[in-house]
């Protein structure tokens, strides 16, 4: 990955509707090697996809929480089974594992208190190998969807 390559990703990171020949002339390449380029990063991996990314509150996701667990036991088919079943829990937009403890956390969207206690007492308590989950309200959010620091 050269220079060019970090424009064209800086550059999409920043607005990744631009259309191709937006990018081109930002990044000063002729639009068919800039889209060569693209292709590249594409088909490498380093590109994974391309979304929208909405408002929380605008869809009706008012109330966040990060829940932080930690877990009984962390044989391999315990964590393989927990890490599946969040991954299918829809109103979970981040999870992460962590060294040390706790084991991981993770970001919890709801509409408010009592769907959030919902999806607690239904999806979150019921996952397997849980020793204990803490929870702590989202006051506000200072830093979200960064983007990458390729430049400088």
């Amino acid at each position: 990955m050269d220079a060019t390559d970090r424009k064209i990703l800086a550059e999409l990171q920043r607005d990744g509707r631009q259309t191709l020949t937006e990018l081109a002339e930002r990044v000063q390449l002729t639009v068919s090697p800039c889209h060569r380029r693209l292709r590249e990063l594409e088909r490498d991996g380093v590109i994974t996809g391309y979304r929208a990314t909405l408002n929380p509150s605008a869809v009706g996701f008012s109330f966040q929480t990060l829940v932080f667990v930690t877990m009984r036991e962390s044989t391999r088919d315990v964590i393989a089974a927990f890490e599946a079943a969040v991954a299918e829990i829809p109103y979970i937009l981040d999870a992460d594992r962590l060294f040390g403890e706790p084991d991981y956390l993770l970001r919890v969207v709801a509409r408010d208190l009592d769907h959030f206690q919902q999806i607690y007492d239904e999806k979150l308590s019921a996952l397997h190998g849980v020793q204990r989950l803490i929870t702590t309200l989202v006051m506000r959010t200072i830093v979200d969807e960064r983007a990458l620091p390729l430049e400088g």
